[in-house]
């Protein structure tokens, strides 16, 4: 029996952007769809320049706070066709959107709820996993002040970097 090294891990790329584009996936809700809201952003890497080709993901509840998925067994209602997913890659200055709602509250933990938010995940070349963070919203100042989750970040100035 022959023994054999570990292998070695590499970061993703230069070529992240061309196995995942699959179009439209930006949209999680039709343009025109009632309380539809699109949210741009940019990707820069630590010296300030575009990244072209990192990969943006949310995830997030639906207007009644509840996500599609089998382990939320909350009694909100589901909204056919909301699936609270969008897959997003960045064009060549780092720009990237979303078309989606403004999610609705969700549980946390004990009798905690958690402020209106999306789950985001940031794909890019070399990174060796996503980095994952939050999008809260601002005009939420009440829930915001609430979440157990976002106040876990004991900086304020960390914590506001979360709020758009």
């Amino acid at each position: 029996m022959s023994e054999f090294g570990i292998t070695a891990s590499q970061t993703v790329g230069p070529f992240l952007k061309i196995g995942l584009a699959q179009g439209d996936q930006e949209y999680v809700v039709a343009e025109n769809a009632k309380g539809a809201l699109r949210i741009d952003g940019h990707v820069y890497d630590g010296q300030g320049q575009p990244v072209p080709d990192a990969m943006i993901e949310i995830w997030q509840a639906n207007i009644y706070g509840k996500y599609d998925h089998p382990d939320d067994t909350t009694d909100a209602e589901l909204v056919k066709s909301f699936y609270g997913f969008g897959r997003s890659c960045t064009d060549n200055s780092g720009h990237f959107f979303f078309v989606t709602v403004k999610p609705g509250r969700v549980a946390g933990l004990g009798n905690t709820l958690q402020a209106p938010h999306m789950a985001i995940n940031v794909f890019a070349r070399g990174m060796l996993k996503q980095q994952v963070t939050r999008l809260y919203f601002s005009d939420e100042i009440e829930a915001n002040s609430e979440d157990p989750v976002l106040n876990s970040i004991e900086d304020a100035d960390v914590r506001d970097t979360l709020v758009a």
